[in-house]
């Protein structure tokens, strides 16, 4: 507070002389009563001094109208007295708990937070309209993280089985073929589980994905396998040869599948981010794992099952001209194709990457809703930063060229705590006090009242204002006071437990206010000595240094504004440290992880497709698809304002394995002859892998997590843009088969 604003305070506070020491002396509703028909009676005299009862007379009568109305009103002393509503920041109070957690949980600190809830019931704080108990900080954000990840997930696990459950049913016609996948499928996923934990010893938030990769992509070569199956059990009903010649026939392509996806997997190695590297570890082997599977165990149950013969062709003859059409329109879809790449490829450099962790984070959570609302405080943001100085001085000096920045609001250190002016401001109290130590602290206070005492002293004060407003008919003043003397009138007339209501809203407020500008009188000199050893262990290390801690101007919950608040600050102070400076700098690992395990995967998969293929235009055949559903998926988020994230970002590989895979079956099918490959089994393959695959993972979508939502939203997305260039644009870019020309 400013020399000038606390000059006005002590001169307010002077001029309540009488109402204070009215109130002090007897601290009770009748004391209220008493201090106010003092001030109205001083007033009446003078026009000017009663029009400045206005405002405490209109929030009186507000106050004890819903006192009256058996409602509990809203009631502020400081208001009263310092004649201005108090801003927010000055009304929270903030209470730093350090929780014993048990990590057996899935919510470590739920019984310390239920703790806290049960104390404030207890003190009553959950049933006063006007409190509100929230609680935020590391332990509440993770712990209703999970509580909003399990929300609604019985639902969304149960609508995202039935789909899938009928979707492999419309692709594979029998019980018992979805049960063999499912069986496969669930052995090869405990074997590379097993893998994982036996190389790695554990797993963390990005490679546990590898369990969504592995379902996705071994759904997918279950798919394949049963549907050639299906076609071959058409054409021959013979249960154990259509195996085998649908083991002979897309066996390869399974084999090169996997192998091509493993081998991109892999590339994830060499990054430098431990949860991507991982990753590539587990996924590149469940990629084996899966295609074993898929020709070995996969069959066996198949036959172990004995599923029923086929009595209709298993592919979709109404795709024909379809296929026909893109045959003979190529260059026209090839050029369109052109179009949609040049157009993604122009929105990429627009392609955000949100680095907040807090945006995956649900906003309806308390702990993430009061996070957010302390954010807008630039006294309360917790995305602060921190530097250190070798000293004190030099801490105050560099803290004084940091508020110099258009992106600092301002920067503190241990000197901060001592207030400017102390000499000005202390005479300004030392002169206050003269005045009201003996106001506010009688010689001898008066007994509490008993309800008749009580009742006639709101009977008086009610007709002293009665008469006080008949004195100045038609002011604003005259109608509050009659409002006040017709709720006081009310209340004089009402049960007991009226006025004990009145009692309870007012009067410990009025104890407490009294407490503190008797405190208030009893100021010090504070310096660096007479701080707390607690607070300036918090800033000044044993050696001497001191910590600096700087705090953004504008919204801390923006990217941009936090991406420039650290740009600036760390040109000044290279060293400064915070969490806006964590979560940036892990973003760029995240994302230079990426890029190079993307870089290496495709390279990976282009030296492979050549030595297996042996033809380089049928490598460049095979990868245009996943580049150009790639792109498109990319320019689709930046269209449609879906950044790249934590979490979401992990679409990503299953678009590129999903992707290679499909483009691999196509392109292993046109070299081996095949005309109108629409039509074919291959495609029914192909299309229900993709809708099953999206189906199971696009589910994520309607989760309440928004990371998790984000994650199935792209993977809808991607799974898309990669069918549909599989299913439009390689048919046209291939032609003709090769052997046939």
């Amino acid at each position: 507070e400013s020399t000038a604003d606390l000059s006005q305070t002590t001169q307010r506070l002077i001029s309540a002389q009488p109402l204070l020491g009215s109130l002090a002396a007897d601290p009770s509703v009748r004391g209220l009563m008493d201090a106010l028909a003092l001030l109205v009676e001083g007033a009446q005299a003078d026009p000017t001094r009663f029009d400045e009862l206005a405002q405490p007379l209109v929030t009186l009568a507000d106050t004890f109208d819903g006192i009256a109305a058996a409602r509990v009103p809203a009631f502020s002393w400081h208001t009263l007295i310092a004649g201005r509503a108090p801003e927010p920041r000055e009304l929270r109070r903030f209470i730093l708990v350090q929780p014993v957690l048990d990590y057996s949980a899935l919510q470590p600190g739920e019984r310390a937070r239920g703790t806290i809830r049960q104390a404030a019931r207890e003190l009553g704080l959950d049933a006063d309209p006007w409190v509100r108990v929230r609680q935020t900080g590391p332990v509440p954000l993770a712990d209703e993280e999970f509580a909003t990840l399990a929300e609604g997930v019985a639902l969304n696990v149960t609508i995202m089985l039935v789909a899938v459950a009928l979707l492999l049913w419309i692709a594979l016609r029998s019980w018992r073929l979805i049960a063999a996948i499912l069986l496969s499928l669930g052995v090869g996923l405990i074997v590379t589980t097993a893998f994982g934990l036996i190389v790695l010893g554990t797993l963390n938030l990005i490679s546990i994905a590898f369990a969504v990769l592995f379902v996705g992509l071994g759904v997918d070569f279950g798919i394949q396998f049963c549907v050639c199956y299906r076609a071959k059990r058409y054409t021959g009903d013979d249960l154990h040869l259509a195996l085998r010649e649908a083991g002979g026939e897309v066996g390869v392509a399974l084999a090169l599948a996997a192998a091509s996806i493993a081998a991109g997997f892999y590339a994830f190695l060499p990054t430098e981010y431990r949860g991507v590297s991982e990753l590539g570890v587990i996924a590149g082997t469940g990629m084996i794992v899966a295609s074993i599977a898929s020709v070995s165990l996969l069959p066996a149950l198949v036959a172990l099952l004995r599923p029923p013969g086929e009595r209709a062709p298993v592919g979709y003859a109404a795709l024909g001209p379809l296929d026909r059409f893109l045959t003979r329109r190529r260059h026209a879809v090839l050029a369109v194709a052109g179009i949609v790449a040049a157009g993604s490829l122009a929105l990429l450099p627009r392609l955000q990457f949100d680095f907040n962790p807090l945006h995956l984070k649900s906003a309806n959570a308390e702990s993430v809703a009061t996070l957010l609302d302390l954010m807008q405080d630039p006294n309360t943001t917790p995305n602060t930063l921190d530097v250190l100085a070798p000293s004190l001085a030099d801490a105050a000096a560099l803290a004084r060229r940091l508020e110099q920045l258009p992106e600092v609001d301002h920067a503190i250190t241990l000197a901060s705590f001592l207030p400017d002016g102390q000499n000005e401001k202390l005479a300004l109290i030392e002169d206050a006090a003269l005045l009201l130590d003996p106001v506010l602290n009688p010689g001898r206070a008066k007994r509490p009242p008993n309800d008749d005492e009580t009742v006639r002293a709101m009977q008086r004060t009610a007709q002293l204002l009665a008469q006080a407003a008949a004195a100045h008919p038609g002011t604003a003043v005259a109608a509050a006071a009659l409002r006040l003397g017709k709720a006081l009138r009310t209340l004089a007339q009402s049960e007991p437990a009226q006025r004990e209501r009145a009692r309870a809203v007012l009067i410990p407020g009025l104890l407490a206010t009294l407490d503190q500008l008797r405190a208030a009188m009893q100021a010090g000199p504070v310096t660096l000595a007479t701080l707390p050893d607690d607070l300036k262990r918090d800033w000044i290390a044993s050696d001497g240094r001191a910590r600096i801690e700087v705090f953004p101007k504008g919204d801390a919950d923006d990217n941009e504004t936090l991406r420039r608040f650290v740009d600036a600050v760390r040109a000044l102070a290279p060293e400064a440290t915070g969490a806006p400076v964590s979560i940036q700098e892990s973003s760029r690992t995240v994302v230079r992880a990426f890029l190079q395990a993307g870089l290496w995967a495709f390279l990976a998969i282009t030296v492979l497709l050549a030595v297996t293929l042996r033809r380089a235009t049928d490598v460049v055949l095979t990868l245009a698809p996943l580049v150009l559903s790639g792109l498109a998926t990319l320019g689709i988020c930046v269209a449609i304002g879906l950044p790249l994230n934590f979490e979401n970002i992990i679409a990503l590989p299953l678009l590129f394995g999903i992707g290679v895979a499909f483009n691999i079956y196509f392109v292993m099918a046109w070299r081996s002859g095949k005309r109108e490959l629409l039509p074919s089994s291959l495609t029914r393959a192909v299309i229900f892998s993709a809708l099953t695959t999206g189906t199971a993972f696009g589910s994520l979508w309607l989760s309440h997590h928004p990371g998790t939502s984000s994650m199935g939203k792209l993977l809808a997305l991607s799974l898309a843009c990669t069918l549909i260039s599989a299913l439009l644009f390689l048919p046209a870019l291939l032609g003709e088969p090769r052997l046939r020309r």
